[in-house]
């Protein structure tokens, strides 16, 4: 097993890490397609072993948390048209996973999760910690560097998502 490795990269995992409900989740969906399983299989062993997920590690996503997510990822991986919400897995639930699941990938697809979210959490810190001397830095030099200040806030601040037009024509103002 040692000289086995399941090479997934870290731009994949990373980018099926979503913030929902105030946590960085991994949709059951994305998951099923890392440990390649069918999605329906994983939920069926999660339910199997449901005293394993409380709340804090897994939870499903409403109707309009799902709608509100496809709307803002443009993608065709959804898995076409779905009778439910997909489940979401906290860090801690990913963790349960491999020992619901028991195969060999499904450890090291792991191992690379939980590479993924630690290396998250990092970034995360470093940009608290920019912050933080920023703000420090801007007490010292206010209104001297003011506009450079503002131009590295601007430069940190996430992209806003981009809102879809609606298609077809406006009505004439009269």
């Amino acid at each position: 097993m040692a000289g086995k490795r399941v090479i997934i990269p870290s731009e994949r995992i990373e980018g099926h890490i979503f913030l929902i409900r105030g946590e960085k989740v991994m949709l059951s969906t994305h998951l099923a397609q890392l440990y390649d399983v069918e999605p329906r299989a994983l939920v069926q062993a999660v339910k199997r072993n449901l005293e394993r997920f409380p709340e804090d590690f897994m939870f499903q996503l409403s109707a309009k948390e799902f709608a509100d997510l496809k709307s803002q990822i443009v993608t065709s991986s959804w898995g076409g048209a779905r009778r439910a919400a997909p489940y979401a897995f906290t860090e801690q639930g990913v963790a349960m996973l491999s020992s619901v699941l028991r195969s060999e990938r499904a450890v090291m697809v792991n191992i690379e999760i939980m590479r993924a979210f630690v290396r998250l959490r990092r970034m995360l810190a470093t940009n608290a910690e920019l912050a933080r001397k920023l703000a420090l830095l801007e007490r010292r030099y206010d209104a001297q560097f003011k506009v450079v200040f503002d131009a590295i806030r601007e430069l940190m601040t996430p992209p806003e998502p981009k809102r879809k037009r609606p298609i077809g024509f406006l009505p004439e103002k009269v």
